[in-house]
């Protein structure tokens, strides 16, 4: 039967990742702007590879049971890379919040509720990714609620509310960042913790934590501090799109199927030097 990919984010990873996945079967993009759908699909179509293109919002339920009714009508999902999401550059702390967490529990548990439903519509070997962030690594552990996180299953929206209280007495200009990294190592605590109820599904999942990638995204944090880290990375350059885009479609492939509920840090090196230096300077002091 056919073996259809889910991608949200029509941006600067989603594409080329299509573009990997396309040959496996039809490409289904979500994303919350047509212009990036239409800019998506024309790149693609140089590539004669011609996705159905869904318009809507990760966050909104009736949109992403949309998303996956269009993706059955094609065939079995076999693969959801979720790549949509912002930077702190792009919004308040509610909004990275909503976008980051919220997006990823409405789009996980969607899956995993058409799943039981409807058994047949899953592919044998289904994976799914998840998009964290090397700022996952890097946020101190007593920054992160992590007694809150358990309850994100039954009452995502009151998570995202208790999180964004946990972060009141920090002050406003920290809290896009903070909002971020810990919503982004939400995602990677998610994508482990509930590796259970998506294996008895039948489906992988993972997480990926990509360093400064070469996005308009990634580029909007070049001057909040992204560009020093990647000058004193072990390997010394921006991540490009395509990497990502390679890692992807290898975590849903079958040469990955023993590969779930854990998180793959492809940032260059940041993570490893940083942590390195802390220690070596901790010793010197």
């Amino acid at each position: 039967m056919t073996r259809v990919t889910v991608i949200t984010g029509a941006g600067g990873m989603g594409v080329p990742t299509a573009a990997n996945l396309a040959a496996d079967g039809p490409v289904v993009l979500f994303d919350n702007q047509q212009a990036r759908l239409d800019d998506a699909a024309s790149a693609l179509a140089a590539e004669s590879i011609t996705p159905t293109l869904v318009l809507g919002d990760v966050t909104d339920p009736d949109d992403v049971d949309g998303l996956f009714t269009a993706a059955a009508a094609l065939g079995q999902i076999r693969s959801v890379v979720h790549t949509a999401g912002v930077s702190p550059s792009m919004g308040t702390a509610r909004y990275i919040a909503r976008i980051t967490a919220l997006g990823t529990l409405t789009v996980n548990e969607t899956l995993l509720r058409l799943a039981d439903q409807q058994p047949d519509s899953i592919a044998e070997g289904a994976a799914v990714v998840n998009v964290a962030s090397m700022a996952a690594h890097l946020i101190p552990a007593e920054l992160i609620p992590l007694d809150l996180f358990p309850t994100a299953v039954g009452d995502p929206q009151a998570f995202v509310d208790a999180l964004l209280t946990s972060f009141e007495h920090y002050p406003e200009q920290a809290l896009p960042g903070l909002a971020y990294a810990v919503t982004k190592a939400f995602v990677k605590w998610y994508s482990s913790a509930q590796a259970e109820r998506f294996s008895a599904a039948g489906i992988r999942i993972v997480s990926v934590s990509p360093g400064s990638i070469e996005t308009e995204m990634g580029r909007l944090e070049a001057e909040s501090g992204a560009g020093a880290m990647v000058e004193g990375a072990a390997i010394p350059r921006w991540g490009r799109p395509q990497e990502m885009a390679d890692l992807f479609a290898f975590c849903v492939s079958d040469r990955a199927g023993y590969l779930t509920g854990t998180d793959i840090l492809n940032d260059g090196g940041v993570v490893a030097s940083m942590t390195e230096r802390a220690r070596a300077a901790a010793l010197s002091g």
